[in-house]
C-alpha cells in the first residue's frame, strides 16, 4: 500500500488549481462531457493529480456512456481506497486515492467484465502518463 501523505489545507490549495482543490479536496464533481480524459484513448497510467500515486491503468478504460473517465479495475487492489457515500440523498461508494484521501469518483457495480465494476472517476483528479513516457523512465 502507499505511503499515507498528509499536508495542511493551506498545501493542498497551494499546490492544486482551484477545480483540482474543489474536486479533490471538497468532494466536488466535474460536469459530464468536460474533463480531459473522459473520451481518452491513450496509452499509459492515469495516477493522481494531488500525490501522483498509480491509480488505473488505460487497458482498463472504457466507455461507459456517463461522461467521465471509467475504469473497470484500478493498477492493484490497494491503489484506491472506498468509502460509503450517502451524499445527495442516495448511497454511493467513494472512490479516494489510497496514497492522500483524494476524492477521485465513485465506483458502481454496473461495468463490464472482468470485474464487473466501473470506476467513474473526474479527469481532473488524474494526470496521464503516456505510454511512450513510462518506458523512457519519465
Amino acid at each position: 500500500m502507499a505511503e499515507k501523505i498528509r499536508k495542511p489545507e493551506s498545501d493542498w490549495k497551494r499546490e492544486l488549481t482551484a477545480e483540482q482543490y474543489r474536486v479533490c479536496r471538497t468532494k466536488g464533481t466535474e460536469r459530464p462531457f468536460t474533463g480531459a480524459y473522459w473520451n481518452s484513448k491513450e496509452p499509459g497510467t492515469y495516477i493522481c493529480a494531488c500525490c501522483g500515486n498509480p491509480l488505473f491503468d488505460a487497458d482498463t478504460k472504457y466507455d461507459s456512456g456517463t461522461g467521465w473517465p471509467s475504469f473497470w479495475a484500478p493498477v492493484t487492489e490497494d491503489a484506491v481506497a472506498t468509502e460509503e457515500d450517502f451524499s445527495l440523498l442516495m448511497h454511493r461508494t467513494e472512490v479516494l486515492c489510497a496514497a492522500c484521501d483524494a476524492h477521485l469518483g465513485h465506483v458502481f457495480d454496473d461495468g463490464p467484465e472482468p470485474t464487473g465494476k466501473r470506476y467513474c472517476m473526474n479527469s481532473v483528479a488524474l494526470k496521464l502518463v503516456p505510454r511512450a513516457d513510462e518506458e523512457a523512465g519519465g
